[in-house]
């Protein structure tokens, strides 16, 4: 019974003991548990942080590059801007300017303006072509080339001027012998056209090649005489007077009749101021001989006549050849020459020379022509 009693108290005890230790168990447990979920919490929150950390250093290190290309970005402005300094001061040296080193920065409108510049030179110098060493030996021979030219400039500019002067001299001389011829042709012209056309007048005037005919047609008076010759006088004020370029107006008055121009006159006038006017410049500048041929083809007999008289007038200081049909004019020749077909068709040359002319007598000469008729 003792044992029993000891044995239930072993048990009893034992049991309180079991239910402590389980209670103990329970209570570890559960503080195990809540340590799981703290080191889970924690274990979190770690990673958390090693992953901030992560993205930190990342940073930290985009940081540091970006700082580095940046260092060395404003080493690179440093040292181009050291770079264009330096060559600014070359080319202002060479060109012998002062360089203009502002620190206030361009606005972007005058900095498009010089970038714009810029390409454009650039360009200009790429259009240039390599560089040239024998530049400064060609640049040599070029100026020597040069010089040499100048001064065969200056020799020909000598030469031009004396050619100037030779001209002006000239042209003197030709404008003095031709006044001097021009009046005494309008003097001789006065006195063969009262000739040819007796009771009318006529006169040689110059005139200036811009200037309109005259309304003369219907009575209109003539101008006076010195009213061209005041504007066909050159300019002598200048180193090379200016000379219009002139003409000779012939103006004609038959007897009773208006001025009229030379185109309104009928064929036998124009015929008479043409011989008038060749006679005229015949008695200024004779020549040899004269050739005419039919002139007299649209006169009557009392003009033909006239005709006649100057020819025998002045017979003696020149010869006149006449190509005529008239039998007047055949009369007043001294020798005749005229073509007539023979019998077998052949064209022959025949001269005659008349009898009393000169106190030789008559004789005649037959030639074959070169073609026949």
């Amino acid at each position: 019974a003792a044992l029993g009693a000891q044995a239930g108290r072993a048990a009893a005890a034992l049991e309180a003991a079991g239910q402590a230790v389980g209670t103990k168990v329970a209570a570890l447990e559960a503080e195990r548990a809540a340590g799981a979920r703290a080191g889970e919490q924690t274990a979190s929150t770690l990673r958390a942080c090693a992953h901030e950390e992560a993205e930190i250093q990342a940073r930290l290190r985009a940081a540091g590059e970006r700082v580095t290309s940046t260092e060395v970005a404003a080493q690179q402005i440093r040292d181009s801007a050291a770079d264009a300094q330096a060559r600014l001061l070359e080319v202002s040296r060479r060109l012998g300017l002062e360089p203009d080193l502002s620190e206030v920065p361009l606005d972007e409108r005058r900095r498009e303006e010089l970038s714009s510049r810029i390409e454009r030179l650039t360009r200009r110098r790429e259009q240039l072509g390599a560089v040239n060493p024998l530049a400064a030996r060609e640049y040599e021979e070029a100026v020597a080339h040069v010089e040499e030219l100048e001064g065969q400039r200056g020799d020909l500019e000598g030469a031009l001027a004396e050619l100037q002067g030779l001209i002006r001299d000239t042209d003197r001389r030709i404008r003095d012998s031709f006044e001097e011829t021009f009046e005494a042709a309008a003097k001789n012209f006065e006195e063969v056209v009262a000739h040819l056309f007796p009771g009318g007048r006529g006169r040689l005037r110059l005139v200036h090649s811009d200037q309109t005919p005259r309304p003369v047609l219907g009575g209109g008076d003539p101008q006076p005489e010195g009213a061209d010759d005041a504007e066909s006088e050159p300019d002598t004020a200048g180193a090379q007077p200016v000379v219009a370029e002139q003409g000779v107006e012939i103006e004609v008055t038959p007897a009773g009749k208006s001025t009229k121009r030379l185109s309104l006159m009928s064929g036998g006038e124009k015929s008479l101021v043409a011989l008038a006017f060749m006679f005229a410049v015949f008695l200024a500048r004779p020549c040899p001989f004269y050739i005419l041929d039919e002139v007299e083809a649209a006169l009557d007999d009392l003009n033909i006549d006239r005709f006649l008289q100057l020819v025998r007038r002045y017979s003696d200081r020149a010869q006149f050849i006449v190509v005529t049909h008239q039998k007047r004019t055949m009369d007043a020749a001294d020798r005749l020459y005229g073509v007539s077909m023979g019998g077998d068709g052949v064209s022959r040359v025949v001269s005659r020379k008349l009898v009393g002319r000169g106190g030789e007598e008559s004789s005649s000469q037959e030639a074959p022509a070169a073609q026949t008729a």
